[in-house]
């Protein structure tokens, strides 16, 4: 299940939290790139349990938007051991998303 994030607090929480894989989807609720790339995500979220995927709609929480700098909707950033590894503009297709979430996983084993 992909989680919404409500505020800027809760993200930061988040990502302290979290040591390892997660999936953020920067986007806006009138973006079609994004309502495209929205059931990718949570199907994605169903076959990796052991990845957070979270969801960041920017027009609520734009201090994330303008802390990452996000100028065009959809943007997924894979985050690993606390840190931005891998962004991305634009939806892409499934398996574009399953080969970076594979990758980061290759790493935390490694």
């Amino acid at each position: 299940m992909v989680q919404a994030i409500s505020s800027k607090e809760e993200f930061d929480n988040l990502l302290k939290e979290k040591s390892w894989v997660i999936i953020a989807d920067f986007y806006a609720t009138w973006c079609w790139p994004c309502k495209v790339l929205a059931p990718i995500m949570e199907e994605l979220s169903e076959e990796h349990p052991e990845v957070t995927f979270v969801k960041v709609d920017v027009d609520e929480v734009w201090e994330l938007a303008e802390e990452y700098w996000i100028s065009s909707i959809p943007t997924v950033f894979i985050w690993y051991n606390h840190e931005i590894q891998e962004g991305f503009l634009g939806a892409y297709p499934k398996d574009f998303y399953e080969d970076k979430i594979e990758h980061a996983l290759w790493e935390k084993k490694a």
